[in-house]
């Protein structure tokens, strides 16, 4: 076919011009995605020698490089030049003070828990900052944690419960490591009381992409510690963290059952207005079963809830939902597949919130296994897509419908996860390109869109066909999203205008001269 030809078929079919998602994509395949184009390795010599004389470990056989082929969304597949595991801030300053000299990319990685490419490299090098795990200091008296920012969140608690502490706000997933989270922002079912688990952070240690060593804070290079605080580690390297933290306490859940998201997303925000719960967060097993989780610190709150505001929700204990869902199937027998892929689902994923070894006198003494265990069995998977979106509480209940309109159109099983988010004092603001919608006040609002891949296997067009129809939905509403990568950069500008992302990334070339930093995650 001619170029005339594709420009005149383009044009029949109304998709006129480049993808604005992927403007490398074929004529009239509006949603082909592809991998940042790699680096051809043009100074990698000279580099390499840089890091040799510095000491610094570069190991560059494919075994090393392939077990960072690809991160948990596992559709985006990429090797670098060479791998480096982070051992110290003087390290990581010498490596990127060789990568700005050489222009080297430098893709850092921790739990690899991206889900759009972020963490893959496509060449240059790879910084594992796994290597920095160790806890520092643990303050119980001024409840503060002093941690290397490589470590997991269930090796900190591990740590934390040995003196009787624990973290205040995490991610669902505690194989995320700390810094990872930090730049993304992290959210959990305690986040609608204590902000994500950003918020957390008191002081960080950051490497900046030119090598400088930097202590920052709200008070202290404050400029920094922002733009370093949920911006996709385009900023700089976090190294160390001092993070909140409180003594240890298991908590009491309760479970309230609806056959409407709305209604349940109602009341979710009703609990979080009036500060009635430790805890809260939806998810569903369908669309028409949808749990409300509760969950409290200590009986003073649950007796309040109990008396205050649990007569105002509208959700059912598990006996009554039963015969309300039994009702609805006896009216629609042709639904019955559906009935039992419910029954099945409950019947899998509740005993793991209830196990023996993590539940005594009805108190979870152990949230943060129970919850990563439940997300690796029951979500994880070769592919795992999580496109999210993220608004303010008034266009929340909107955004959720029309997103699991979107997932009945492209799987015949999904999962959404729900929770608020309380928002960072005025005059300690987020990010300007965060997950944090502008617009949000007191709270924003988070939906994570799961399909159960349950062993089919799915290209990477449709799941990205997928994703950009959530991820358009965020556009439509003005709203933004957790995840920032590789393969939705197409996004960045739809989101947040010109003025603002140019304003970025202008800081960004001022900050990375070179642009050697996770550069293909943003900008």
């Amino acid at each position: 076919m001619t170029t005339a030809t594709s420009e005149r078929t383009s044009i029949e079919h109304g998709t006129i011009g480049p993808c604005h998602v992927g403007p490398d994509s074929l004529i009239d395949i509006k949603r082909q995605q592809t991998n940042p184009s790699r680096w051809k390795g043009e100074s990698w010599s000279a580099f390499a020698a840089a890091l040799c004389d510095f000491g610094i470990e570069l190991r560059e056989s494919v075994a090393a490089r392939g077990t960072f082929a690809t991160d948990a969304g596992g559709t985006a597949y990429g090797l670098p030049h060479g791998v480096v595991i982070a051992r110290s801030a003087v390290q990581v300053s010498l490596l990127l003070k060789a990568a700005q000299q050489h222009r080297v990319p430098v893709t850092v990685r921790g739990g690899g828990l991206t889900t759009e490419g972020e963490s893959v490299a496509f060449g240059g090098v790879l910084l594992d900052m796994t290597g920095m795990s160790r806890v520092l200091h643990i303050d119980t008296e001024a409840l503060t944690v002093r941690t290397e920012a490589g470590i997991f969140w269930h090796s900190l608690a591990e740590e934390l419960r040995r003196v009787n502490m624990d973290y205040l706000s995490a991610p669902l997933n505690l194989t995320s490591s700390v810094g990872g989270t930090l730049g993304v922002g992290g959210i959990d079912v305690n986040s609608p009381r204590l902000g994500c688990s950003a918020d957390q952070a008191l002081a960080l240690q950051v490497v900046t992409p030119t090598g400088d060593i930097v202590e920052c804070s709200d008070t202290h290079n404050a400029e920094l510690f922002q733009r370093v605080i949920l911006g996709y580690g385009q900023f700089g390297v976090i190294t160390e963290a001092t993070l909140k933290i409180r003594r240890y306490t298991p908590l009491r859940m309760h479970y309230f059952y609806y056959d409407s998201l709305r209604t349940a997303i109602e009341d979710m925000q009703l609990l979080n207005r009036n500060d009635a719960s430790d805890y809260s967060g939806i998810l569903t097993i369908m669309d028409c079963a949808v749990n409300l989780l509760v969950a409290f610190d200590s009986d003073e709150r649950e007796a309040a809830f109990k008396a205050n505001w649990q007569p105002k929700l509208r959700g059912h204990g598990e006996f009554g939902f039963a015969l309300r869902m039994a009702l609805r199937y006896a009216l629609r027998p042709w639904k019955l597949g559906e009935a039992w892929f419910l029954f099945k689902r409950k019947r899998d994923i509740f005993p793991e919130f209830r196990r023996s070894e993590y539940l005594r006198d009805g108190l979870m003494h152990d949230r943060t296994v129970v919850f990563s265990r439940a997300v690796w069995k029951f979500w994880g998977s070769k592919q795992m897509v999580i496109p999210d979106l993220a608004t303010s509480a008034d266009k929340f209940v909107e955004a959720v419908e029309r997103g699991n309109q979107v997932c009945r159109k492209y799987f015949p099983h999904y999962t959404l996860y729900l929770v608020g988010i309380k928002l960072r004092p005025e005059h300690k603001p987020h990010y300007e390109m965060s997950c944090i919608p502008s617009d949000a006040e007191g709270w924003a609002y988070g939906c994570e869109f799961e399909p159960m891949i349950d062993g089919h296997v799915y290209s990477r067009d449709h799941l990205q066909s997928f994703k950009n129809a959530i991820y358009d939905i965020g556009v439509e509403l003005g709203g933004s999203y957790y995840r920032f990568g590789g393969m939705m950069k197409g996004y960045i500008r739809r989101v947040f205008g010109d003025e603002v992302v140019d304003r970025h990334l202008a800081m960004k070339r001022r900050a990375d001269p070179a642009m050697i930093l996770n550069r293909e995650v943003i900008f």
